[in-house]
């Protein structure tokens, strides 16, 4: 049976691995999502 209390290399790469690529979704993301509100904004004002 595995020691519990032992961080394995494994778990000491797959955490900030997996919190990068939360980042980089949620920049994408938002940034879709920004876009999208800008260009309503936008055309909103034309008319």
């Amino acid at each position: 049976m595995p020691n519990l209390g032992e961080m394995t290399p494994q778990h000491a790469l797959y955490i900030p691995v997996v919190l990068m690529l939360g980042l980089i979704v949620g920049y994408i993301l938002g940034s879709r999502a920004v876009r999208a509100e800008l260009e309503r904004r936008r055309r909103r004002m034309k008319e």
